[in-house]
């Protein structure tokens, strides 16, 4: 082999027309506004203070049962229904579901006292009640995606409203062990770090806060904007890294209290755990969980550890439970359409299908 041969070996030819398109896709990355966000059809049916329950109709409905949905406090719900082919939620209805998202909404500082029992008995259970009431449904299955899965969690255990099934995808439960440097666990757990004064100075953390947290939980900052360029001749994967770029610096405020609560009875003291959680009076036992259960995780999340989730497996009664992991990220499979798959899988034949009757 010539040295000519060598070097074309070692360095392939440059594709002009590959390279035109990758920095053709990187200056609309920069020169453009945010994409817009196109939402499954949908319509309001509840509102409380800045909270929203959205409604979406299945396209052709084929269960009886709807699916009310549950996303984190800490990050905007659009993550579910974040475009045509992506979403969620569409994907769930194009399967037949009629489909019910709550969007806690982004708190004000005159929001700043709220606590997770008022979200959880003056927010999500009415939601809830509402979905059930408006869908004329006897019974209800909740799907809750991280924290939203903990909320969810803690509702099941202590409430009386009919939910039918329990779907809880990359859901912290134990929060003896995180993702955190161990020295940062241990210094919350024994309340060497405090943000006790932090919130009370805040009122309501600003979302610029929390925007800076998860970045500093992400494990390689540059990472995203590595793969951008990289990819970036690929018009599809660009648009799709347009929008979890918007989702991502788009994170929500959040009130004080309950940002406190969140760190002294999960990270400081594992109370839920424990069984020692109380909300609203009643102690948040998950055992009293016994409507069929799925629990999965994705392999190479970075935010929620499988070990973090399993405990539910083994605390909750159902008799019915189910436990996979899935190949993925924490927001991948979101954004891949997987996410509503997994759920129609494990969920179709627990939902009363729908007879059609023909004469």
């Amino acid at each position: 082999m010539d040295s000519k041969a060598t070097l074309k070996y070692i360095i392939p030819p440059l594709d002009l027309e590959k390279e035109k398109t990758r920095w053709e896709q990187l200056y609309k990355v920069f020169s453009e506004p945010k994409p817009d966000i196109i939402s499954t059809p949908r319509k309001a049916v509840w509102k409380k203070n800045k909270s929203t329950l959205w409604y979406h109709p299945a396209k052709e409905k084929k269960y009886q049962i709807p699916v009310f949905v549950v996303y984190s406090l800490l990050n905007k719900a659009y993550l579910l229904d974040i475009g045509p082919g992506n979403s969620v939620i569409g994907g769930l209805t194009e399967r037949g579901y009629d489909v019910y998202l709550f969007d806690w909404g982004s708190p004000g500082l005159e929001d700043q006292d709220l606590t997770l029992d008022h979200y959880i008995l003056d927010y999500l259970e009415p939601a809830v009640k509402r979905a059930i009431r408006y869908s004329g449904a006897k019974e209800i299955s909740i799907l809750g995606y991280c924290w939203g899965g903990t909320f969810s969690s803690i509702l099941t255990s202590i409430t009386d409203l009919p939910i039918k099934n329990l779907i809880l995808a990359a859901t912290p439960i134990d929060f003896s062990i995180g993702i955190v440097p161990d020295k940062w666990l241990e210094g919350l757990q024994t309340g060497q770090m405090d943000f006790n004064r932090f919130s009370d100075a805040y009122g309501t953390i600003p979302h610029e806060f929390l925007y800076l947290m998860f970045r500093m939980l992400s494990p390689v900052y540059g990472s995203p904007m590595i793969n951008l360029v990289t990819r970036a001749y690929d018009e599809k994967y660009v648009e799709k890294w347009r929008q979890m770029d918007k989702w991502t610096k788009d994170t929500a405020s959040f009130a004080g209290a309950t940002f406190k609560q969140m760190f002294n009875d999960f990270f400081k003291e594992n109370k839920l755990l424990k069984g020692e959680l109380m909300i609203g009076g009643k102690q948040v036992d998950l055992s009293n969980i016994k409507c069929p259960l799925y629990v999965f995780t994705c392999s190479r999340d970075t935010l929620v550890l499988e070990k973090q989730s399993l405990p539910i497996v083994e605390l909750a009664s159902s008799k019915d439970k189910t436990y996979e992991v899935f190949e993925g990220g924490h927001v991948s499979l979101a954004l891949t359409g997987v996410f509503a798959e997994i759920a129609d899988q494990w969920l179709n034949t627990r939902s009363k299908e729908i007879q059609n009757t023909f004469v």
